[in-house]
């Protein structure tokens, strides 16, 4: 028995090949939505504000005020510098500590990976601020590591190390940690062993398939271990409010006085603006000296 043919089939056919080529972008339409409500649309706020006059009992106006930016630069400049050596000397730190315990859990770690990743993050369980208070506790000066040293003589009873650029650093080190290790784990993991072998057959030694195999492969890893440690860390005020003093204030302690003490609005948004803009051009100069844009291992955790 014979059948005619459908002449809906080009029709059909043109209506999938369009909801294939948009699948995409509605997939994405939730991601995007996020960023404009939560990051575009706050941002243009901020820099609404940073260019308005006035104050708390006056008001604030609109009036194109660009004189609060070289205000904010002339008046902490040296903070906004401070605030970047901490957060480098603290990614460096995150780095040097990081990478030979991600090195081990991914190709020493065995079937218990699972288990040191978990015995990594488990400190991070516990908030944020109570955690670096317990670092408060334990550098103060008669803590349990300075008190029996002091006893001991082993340091002069005047020595200290809280409100110090040290404890500052260390903190955030210390708060800091998983988030270069884990994007390294990540890099690390998805480097095939048998190119480590090919290395080996090929006369390398051990240092030699490191730091022509292993470290390159990586660098994606270390890349966004960068973004995710040297932003926040730059940014940070609470090590510094807890951990340091008068002489190691960052420029996020300055913007939450700005903020909720002096209510100076327009002058704390420059502060935002002029912070986020730094962190911007130190990311993309990072970018082009690594010589890579591949970021992927955010896009594993």
């Amino acid at each position: 028995m014979e059948q005619p043919l459908r002449t809906d089939l080009p029709v059909i056919a043109g209506s999938r090949r369009r909801r294939r080529s948009i699948a995409p972008y509605l997939l994405s339409l939730p991601g995007a939505a996020w960023l404009l409500i939560f990051f575009l649309v706050p941002m243009a706020v901020t820099a609404f504000i940073s260019l308005e006059g006035g104050d708390l009992f006056t008001g604030f106006t609109f009036s194109w005020n660009f004189s609060n930016y070289s205000q904010a630069l002339s008046s902490y400049g040296p903070i906004f510098i401070r605030s970047l050596e901490y957060g480098l000397a603290a990614t460096a730190a995150t780095l040097v500590i990081s990478y030979p315990m991600a090195y081990w859990i991914a190709f020493r770690g065995g079937r218990y990976k699972s288990v040191f990743l978990f015995l990594l993050l488990l400190p991070f369980f516990v908030s944020f601020v109570i955690r670096t208070i317990s670092w408060q506790f334990i550098l103060s000066d008669q803590g349990m590591v300075l008190g029996p040293l002091k006893e001991l003589h082993l340091l002069p009873q005047d020595y200290h190390v809280l409100a110090t650029s040290f404890a500052v650093i260390a903190g955030l080190t210390y708060n800091f940690l998983p988030f270069m290790a884990l994007p390294i784990y990540v890099a690390l993991e998805r480097i095939d062993p048998r190119l480590l072998s090919a290395a080996h057959d090929l006369y390398a030694n051990n240092v030699q398939t490191f730091l022509r195999v292993v470290v390159p492969l990586s660098i994606p890893g270390i890349f966004a271990g960068f973004l995710l440690t040297f932003v926040p860390a730059t940014s940070d005020f609470v090590n510094a409010s807890i951990l340091g003093g008068v002489s190691s204030t960052m420029i996020g302690n300055v913007i939450q006085t700005e903020f909720l003490t002096n209510n100076d609005y327009p002058m704390a948004s420059a502060l935002s603006i002029i912070l986020m803009v730094v962190l911007l051009i130190g990311v993309l100069l990072y970018a082009r000296v690594l010589g890579t844009s591949d970021v992927t291992g955010v896009a594993e955790l």
